[in-house]
């Protein structure tokens, strides 16, 4: 009887979540590719057969769940060994760097600090069973707390994330007291260390100018923090064997993301994240059906498809970070400031991605959270926002997108449809009778409705039990003109809910229609 092996590891989202430039989320997916690739090489080493993820031979975009084959030897020690151990590599590559290219004033007392890091950053998943479904089910019930969380002992913290100590010279002396701010002096070395540092990952003299295209003049990190802006390098990067960053055939050309320049106004940017639905139910038809080699084809298929999705995204609308195959996160944005990206732009693209996606030929469904986000919206809280949208468009019936425009004040209107429906964003025709390429005014339909709403004419109460819809429903026909079978769109639209619940359902969803259409598709639009 066969032997399968079911294994992953955390956090992942939370150590792609803590950051603040465009390298950190590249960074962070690199090393979490490469942790991955060194765990399905080691199981080959082992005698297993790796079934998912497919293409084993590629590490970028590879992801975390893994799935194996065959009777050899990969226990959960293993698999933990192996995790840590390649991580300790990536850590000890970053510090000998530092510390070679960076000279302390005195010596560098921080080695203590890497070594816990390299101890207790990740958690270990692990199953096994005589089936891939027994397997799956065994790693859920082995799923055990985190061993240890990073304490701050310093007083000090990154700047990013507020809680992990700071990385520079003096981390972990001994003779420091637990919560004891740092001296004028420390500060002093603490800034003068991360100026040398800054100058040395841009390539200037120790009395150099940095530009910040590593680090920004105020920001102080944490050793993980630091290692994921670090392994951005080149060098770094291939002394280890890890893939490096790649910019259309020039491997050194990186155009970071700047959403505030030092003069002009910032730029609005798109962040979208995708998820296939329902990947883990897909997976256990695939392997009832047609069994390994059903999954490795799929797996392939989808690989494939991220591999092509990230090397083909137009270099003019932004990056593509990570595409592990039935996920993947992207940024729209400008590396010219002065020339921001325009919102229909990004909805133009936004209304092809359903099709892009299906170029996988599999038979799974996408939901999407799309954010585009002011300047000022700290780019961790932009990433939590593209994971909630994502999580509604699931929740409000999958194969959707949602989008969310938040504003630089926190607040935000949001928008969800069905894929097949988002042309209903081209069928606006204001007053002037303007549509989609004509620059259309929505201010015509978003005032009619602030007055309705204003009036109490629909009711946007969600305590009334049977509010009438049959305003709001005038006012979408009056604008968007939609011919189709209205009470069969609704049912798919918004779901088949009992008529009361449907008709507040879809006042809801008209409004947020009218509220997204007009911050992102007007030409007096409030950005």
């Amino acid at each position: 009887m066969s032997a399968y092996t079911a294994i992953g590891f955390a956090p992942v989202q939370g150590f792609i979540e803590k950051s603040r430039k465009l390298r950190d989320l590249f960074g962070a997916s690199l090393i979490l590719s490469y942790l991955s690739y060194k765990l399905v090489k080691q199981a080959e080493k082992s005698g297993l057969k790796v079934i998912s993820p497919g293409s084993p031979n590629i590490q970028k975009g590879m992801p975390n769940r893994i799935l194996l084959k065959g009777k050899g030897e990969f226990s959960r020690n293993d698999v933990a060994n192996t995790l840590q151990k390649s991580w300790q590599e990536i850590l000890n590559e970053c510090r000998v760097w530092i510390e070679r290219e960076v000279p302390p004033k005195e010596e560098y007392f921080w080695q203590q600090e890497w070594m816990r890091w390299g101890l207790y950053t990740w958690e270990i998943f692990w199953g096994h069973g005589d089936s891939i479904e027994s397997a799956m089910k065994n790693l859920e019930t082995r799923k055990l707390r985190r061993d240890w969380t990073a304490i701050n002992w310093i007083g000090d913290s990154s700047s990013l994330t507020g809680t992990d100590a700071i990385a520079w010279p003096r981390l972990g002396l001994e003779h420091r007291e637990p919560g004891r701010q740092l001296s004028d002096t420390e500060k002093a070395e603490l800034k003068d260390f991360y100026q040398r540092l800054s100058c040395v990952l841009e390539n200037l003299p120790p009395d150099g100018k940095p530009e910040g295209k590593f680090l920004a003049p105020n920001e102080r990190l944490s050793i993980p923090e630091l290692v994921k802006r670090l392994v951005t390098r080149e060098d770094i990067a291939k002394s280890l064997g890890m893939e490096t960053l790649q910019n259309k055939g020039n491997e050194t050309a990186f155009s970071d993301l700047i959403r505030m320049p030092k003069e002009g106004v910032g730029q609005w940017t798109g962040w979208f994240m995708g998820d296939g639905d329902r990947v883990g139910k897909k997976l256990q038809d695939i392997a009832q059906k047609e069994g390994d080699k059903g999954l490795k084809n799929f797996s392939e298929a989808m690989r494939n498809w991220g591999k092509e999705f990230m090397e083909n995204f137009p270099e003019d609308k932004g990056r593509v970070v990570y595409a592990g195959g039935d996920d993947f996160l992207g940024i729209i944005y400008s590396s010219k400031p002065e020339n921001p990206p325009e919102p229909i732009e990004a909805l133009e693209w936004l209304m092809g991605l359903s099709d892009e996606w299906k170029k996988h030929g599999q038979d799974i469904n996408l939901s999407v959270g799309f954010v585009w986000a002011g300047h000022r919206v700290p780019q961790r809280d932009i990433l939590q926002h593209c994971r909630e949208a994502e999580k509604r468009a699931k929740s409000l019936g999958r194969d959707r997108l949602t989008i969310r425009v938040v504003f630089n004040s926190g607040q935000y209107v949001q928008w969800t449809c069905p894929w097949d429906y988002l042309h209903i964003l081209k069928q606006y025709k204001d007053r002037d009778g303007k549509s989609w390429d004509r620059k259309p005014n929505w201010s015509h339909v978003y005032k009619d409705l602030a007055h309705l709403k204003n009036r109490h004419a629909i009711s946007f109460n969600p305590k009334e039990n049977s509010p009438d819809d049959e305003l709001a429903l005038a006012l979408f026909q009056l604008y968007f003109q939609d011919e189709k079978n209205l009470e069969k769109n609704w049912k798919h639209i918004v779901g088949d809910y009992p008529n009361p619940e449907q008709s507040k359902q879809i006042i809801y969803w008209i409004s947020d229609l009218i509220n997204v259409g007009w911050q992102l598709c007007s030409n007096i639009s409030s950005l």
